[in-house]
């Protein structure tokens, strides 16, 4: 046994060692290639576009310095049979993340929804393009939707209430969803808020939903505080059952399209517009801008009396003087104009 061993070529033994380093040395490639780390830290998202294709994918993983071997990144891709499997969405990116991992993950369009929320929006304008900027398709797509009446229709809206139908939340939806079934998952939200409670109560006030929020934005619009909602939810709603005008300033605002006014005066309360309830009786057509839960359900739980002036504290709080009578509601107005003039005088 010994002298066979003895009899083994010195060059055989280098030739043998030689192959199992390279042995050694090509597993190493072939791991660090499919599991080493390639992803760099300097995006946190990656977005395949609709209609992306394989060399549009390997561009901007290159331009937007996504991996740090593209190479190595194009090697695992034809081997996993990515080039043909090209999925859009919004695929998350962790540093040090391997080619198989992402590969993976696109190949297998497991992407991460975006968690979506809004509030305090004044305009359809602001929400579309807030809609643009967080999902696949622009801000011009989305407007055209919240202003097609024939989709507000098969929602059981009008054109102008439509807006009413977008309940301020926290939405998970993916990036790429067609701009017509977010509207969908919109309305999903707006039937669960929309709860049977809700909707007796809705009923009692001989409101509709939509109505509700129509007014809740003109309360959202007054309020500065959210406690004292209620209070002025119950004075618009004894006007309402008074048939007397509203006379809310955020509406004569919105009718004038100027959100600079900070005064209204009596230039503003001749404009000839349906949101102007100086001049119209009832509520307007749609909401002034996008209600807020809090104010939905001030209205629904609004509180009960018998005020219907209100005029700002003298003491600039924020809070109202609330009036029955009309000679209680002018000493209110002459206290908060005699404060404001002497604070333009300190000015």
């Amino acid at each position: 046994m010994v002298d066979q061993q003895k009899r083994i070529p010195k060059w055989l033994k280098i030739g043998a060692a030689i192959v199992a380093l390279l042995i050694v040395v090509i597993g190493w490639k072939a791991y660090q290639t499919f599991l080493g780390p390639n992803i760099t830290g300097d995006q946190k998202y990656v977005f395949i576009h609709t209609g992306d294709t394989y060399d549009k994918v390997l561009k901007k993983l290159e331009g937007q310095h996504i991996v740090k071997d593209i190479k190595s990144f194009d090697l695992v891709a034809k081997a996993m049979k990515y080039p043909t499997l090209v999925k859009p969405g919004r695929y998350k990116l962790t540093e040090g993340m391997s080619n198989r991992q992402l590969i993976g993950n696109l190949r297998g369009g497991y992407q991460e929804a975006v968690k979506f929320r809004f509030e305090n929006i004044r305009l359809k304008e602001n929400f579309a393009a807030l809609l643009g900027k967080n999902f696949e398709s622009d801000s011009t797509t989305f407007i055209h939707l919240l202003n097609n009446e024939k989709l507000a229709n098969s929602y059981g809206f009008t054109k102008d209430n439509f807006f009413t139908m977008f309940i301020p939340n926290t939405y998970e939806i993916y990036w790429n969803t067609e701009p017509e079934k977010i509207i969908a998952r919109f309305h999903e939200e707006y039937q669960r808020f929309w709860n049977a409670d809700r909707k007796q109560k809705a009923a009692a006030l001989n409101l509709t939903p939509q109505e509700v929020s129509v007014l809740a934005s003109i309360v959202k619009g007054e309020a500065l505080h959210r406690d004292e909602m209620p209070a002025i939810a119950g004075l618009y709603l004894n006007r309402l059952r008074k048939g007397i005008l509203l006379q809310a300033d955020p509406t004569v605002i919105f009718a004038n399209n100027d959100f600079t006014i900070r005064r209204v005066l009596n230039k503003h309360l001749t404009i000839d517009n349906p949101y102007n309830t100086y001049r119209f009786k009832g509520l307007p057509p749609g909401p002034i801008m996008l209600p807020s839960i809090t104010s939905i359900d001030a209205v629904l739980n609004y509180k009960k009396h018998e005020y219907i002036y209100m005029c700002a504290k003298d003491d600039f709080s924020g809070y109202h003087n609330f009036a029955v009578t009309q000679a209680e509601h002018l000493v209110n107005a002459r206290k908060f104009q005699q404060a404001l003039d002497a604070r333009n005088i300190k000015k």
